[in-house]
């Protein structure tokens, strides 16, 4: 029935019907999946500069009427934005008394701490001052030269993205028990998509890979034809390319297919330990979605009912990627 379907399916739709494969049927992808070529691409990647430029949230976290409160490896920070919109990012520790300046109240732009009234602006004030901040958009930065330690840039270094203001947005966020690096490994390792994730994708084939040893930079990448499910008997088919703009963030962009130019931004940003001493880290994954389609322009009416739709799909992902960083972490302890 699909082939007949599929036949006769017109080519200017972009969802096709599939054929139902058994998961334990499809083709084995642990011979192509070289462990040496995806450390050596991790290796790489954790060697390009950040100029100490971490995310902190997604933008739309960081508002005008609260501050907002987090750490990023141990330090803590506080963030609002100031009457123009602008963001402000600091130290999270009152210079009074230590007070928790996220509990604090922002009115007309000034932070003013709960404890004592001490007020905060993005001027400063006494004690403290702000840190370089960056707002993309649909990402919130905050530089740590003593984190990074590396010779700081003026901005993030990003790979190429749609306009946010053309495009649909949405940010998902969630935190394990590992460290950037697994995080980055795990999206290093395209071949693990199909049998990991039966759910989303099908037909999943790696057609370039970078070796293991010296690599040009336009080699530097991964390169998928996979199909994004829909359900069990729909999917989209596309090309994607995954890159490493800089030691924290795989980029997967779609080269050919629906929604050609869109991004998946996965950034790595360290926490705080927990309790148990072991390191914590977040995935901020961005979702930049675009298309040339003129019905894209109706469905970014919508954009307010299908973030959450978006964030639901990341999150269901990562609930599982984040149980494989995990697992890397804990292995390489042992």
């Amino acid at each position: 029935m699909h082939g007949w379907l599929r036949s006769r399916w017109p080519d200017s739709v972009p969802v096709r019907p599939l054929d139902r494969e058994e998961w334990s049927r499809q083709r084995p992808t642990y011979r192509e999946a070289s462990p040496a070529v995806i450390e050596a691409a991790t290796k790489r990647a954790l060697a390009r500069p950040a100029g100490n430029w971490f995310v902190l949230a997604a933008s739309s976290a960081i508002r005008a009427d609260r501050p907002f409160g987090t750490h990023v490896g141990p330090v803590e920070l506080v963030a609002w934005r100031d009457q123009d919109g602008r963001l402000v990012v600091g130290p999270g520790a009152c210079p009074h008394l230590g007070a928790p300046l996220a509990d604090g109240q922002v009115e007309c732009g000034t932070l003013l701490c709960r404890w004592h009234g001490l007020p905060l602006t993005a001027d400063g004030g006494p004690g403290w001052r702000a840190l370089p901040a960056h707002d993309d958009g649909v990402l919130a930065w905050v530089r740590l030269d003593a984190l990074g330690g590396e010779p700081p840039l003026d901005a993030p270094v990003l790979g190429p993205r749609p306009d946010p203001a053309t495009a649909i947005a949405s940010v998902a966020e969630l935190t394990g028990v590992c460290e950037p690096v697994d995080i980055v490994a795990n999206r290093l390792d395209p071949w693990h998509g199909a049998w990991f994730h039966p759910y989303s994708f099908s037909r999943l084939t790696v057609t370039h890979a970078p070796p293991e040893g010296e690599v040009l930079d336009a080699e530097d990448r991964f390169l998928v034809d996979v199909t994004f499910q829909l359900t069990k008997g729909l999917g989209v088919p596309v090309k994607a390319e995954f890159t490493c703009p800089e030691p924290r963030t795989v980029t997967m962009r779609i080269t050919e297919g629906e929604g050609t130019g869109s991004v998946v931004e996965t950034h790595a940003t360290p926490r705080r330990p927990g309790p148990d001493g072991r390191p914590r880290t977040s995935v901020v994954e961005a979702v930049v979605a675009t298309s040339e389609r003129p019905g894209f322009a109706t469905a970014g009416r919508f954009a307010p009912l299908l973030r959450p739709l978006m964030r639901w799909g990341a999150a269901r992902l990562w609930r599982d990627d984040l149980a494989y960083a995990e697992r890397r972490y804990d292995l390489r302890q042992r």
